[in-house]
């Protein structure tokens, strides 16, 4: 099994976590007003599972025999205080982060390695649900 273009779209999907990680943590800090009751603990949420999924992606890719990345997608996080805005990149992020684990969980599908396949399923859902709840939000 040729793993290595694998571990290079694990790597995509790490970088993205990463970076999630690091918007979510930014935007529960500075949203504000009556909004930052309900979506400052939810942006703490998101970046807790951020943080979750990166360690199941980083550990994958040691399995695979890869080195993880431990470099952030280096597409800009937007400062902004407007709680708006900052649900639109959110959206954006998680459509890009569900697209790329949609585009893993096909190349692993055909490789035989079930416990990967389900440990990926489990984040791509999970980044679904965050997309759904993010439009109801909008």
């Amino acid at each position: 099994m040729d793993t290595s273009n694998l571990i290079d779209k694990l790597n995509i999907a790490l970088g993205w976590e990463l970076r999630a990680a690091n918007m979510y943590a930014h935007y529960a800090a500075n949203i504000r007003g009556i909004h930052r009751l309900q979506l400052s603990p939810m942006f703490t949420t998101e970046a807790t599972e951020s943080n979750e999924h990166a360690d199941l992606v980083r550990k994958a890719v040691v399995k695979l025999g890869g080195i993880p990345v431990t470099e952030r997608n280096p597409h800009p996080i937007i400062h902004t205080t407007d709680y708006v805005e900052m649900l639109q990149l959110s959206l954006e992020t998680e459509t890009k982060a569900a697209s790329v684990y949609g585009d893993i969980i096909a190349v692993i599908e055909g490789q035989g390695d079930q416990e990967l396949y389900d440990a990926i399923e489990q984040i791509y859902l999970a980044e679904l649900r965050s997309l759904e709840e993010l439009r109801l939000l909008m």
